[in-house]
């Protein structure tokens, strides 16, 4: 009986990576459960001969509580990156598709007599706003969070604790992700990118936050890779984050200063004679916010509304510890931080946030 592997986020960023790198390295089928039939077929056929011939499309969607389609005895692995991954998403959002739908994959992979490794993608943010070091565990019940989306991981990753008790279970909490690769390249935006430019246009003026904060920065790459290896190992069980050690971490003060360093090389950048921006305590940012309320859409008023989602993290000084992650991959790569940064940045400014695809300042 062949092998199958069931990926539920196959067509999302990292999810993609996944299942185009576990083609790669395994000859296991793959089952991509999918909202969007037609796109993930898409997706298939940029893999070229080899993903159209192993990998096949079951129209799913988690929020209906079941997975049908999938033949379970030939299910060997079973991997959840599905979910909305947005700061500012909505606790109704959030519940239905990220706490709900993994109870439907865990119930799957519950009731799949072959299984070898059920994987299930979290986040570090699913620490909340805790501090200090953070182990490669699971959470203690009284975490609080700064936002609906921290919420709903820590919740995601209680219901696969719970749900998967006796399951041979891996749980990756990835770190920010901000590039493809460690060259810079960048094909998905986030808070990380859409935040410098704010800062790179003058939108924004103050950063809230202790210039002190770690900074635990990624790239797609690297998550794929570690979560491919993860769930194919031996050795992979367990609780893992997957981001740079601590001691190769930016702070929050060195990447702005780095960041401005860069703006300061573009000529455009230069001629507007912006300053660096002022960081300033919570209580204060708050108060910001809730003024701009008044001013409407204005840009400034968007600007804060942006930043305001996950600014409180930005106080929160917190250390992951990647102990675990390093014994179940020794060959672990390591991160560096200031390159992968300064590669990022730089591509920014150059492609105007990817307006200019050639990579060619505009003036």
């Amino acid at each position: 009986m062949s092998s199958t592997i069931v990926l539920t986020g196959g067509t999302g960023y990292l999810g993609s990576r996944l299942a185009e790198r576990l083609l790669e390295i395994t000859d296991h089928r793959l089952v991509l459960l999918a909202r969007d039939p037609q796109r993930a077929r898409q997706f298939i056929d940029a893999w070229g001969a080899d993903g159209q011939k192993r990998v096949d499309v079951v129209p799913t969607d988690l929020r209906d509580g079941t997975i049908e389609g999938v033949a379970r005895d030939s299910v060997t692995h079973v991997v959840h990156s599905a979910a909305l991954i947005f700061f500012n998403v909505e606790k109704l959002d959030a519940q239905a598709v990220n706490v709900d739908g993994t109870r439907a994959v865990t119930e799957f992979a519950r009731r799949c007599p072959n299984l070898q490794r059920y994987l299930a993608f979290s986040s570090l943010y699913s620490a909340g706003t805790r501090t200090g070091r953070i182990l490669e565990q699971p959470h203690p019940p009284e975490s609080a969070f700064a936002n609906h989306y921290e919420w709903s991981k820590a919740r995601s990753e209680q219901e696969v604790l719970d749900g998967a008790s006796g399951l041979p279970l891996t749980i990756v909490r990835p770190g920010t992700v901000i590039a493809d690769g460690p060259d810079g390249r960048v094909t998905q935006y986030n808070a990380f990118h859409n935040t410098l430019k704010l800062f790179f246009y003058g939108l924004l003026s103050l950063m809230p936050g202790d210039a002190a904060t770690p900074m635990y920065l990624t790239t797609a790459d690297f998550t794929a890779t570690a979560a491919a290896h993860l769930l194919l190992s031996p050795r992979g069980e367990g609780i893992y984050h997957l981001g740079p050690d601590p001691d190769e971490t930016q702070t929050l003060g060195e990447l702005i200063d780095q960041a401005f360093d860069v703006f300061e090389s573009d000529p455009a950048f230069r001629r507007r004679r912006l300053l660096r921006p002022e960081f300033c305590d919570v209580e204060t940012f708050r108060h910001l916010v809730d003024a701009s309320r008044s001013l409407g859409t204005s840009p400034m008023s968007q600007a804060l509304q942006s930043v305001a989602p996950f600014a409180e993290q930005m106080f929160k000084r917190k250390h992951f510890d990647t102990t675990r992650l390093h014994a179940a991959w020794p060959e672990h790569p390591g991160t560096d931080s200031p390159s992968l940064t300064h590669a990022v940045i730089d591509r920014l400014v150059a492609s105007r946030w990817g307006r200019n695809q050639e990579g060619t300042s505009w003036t």
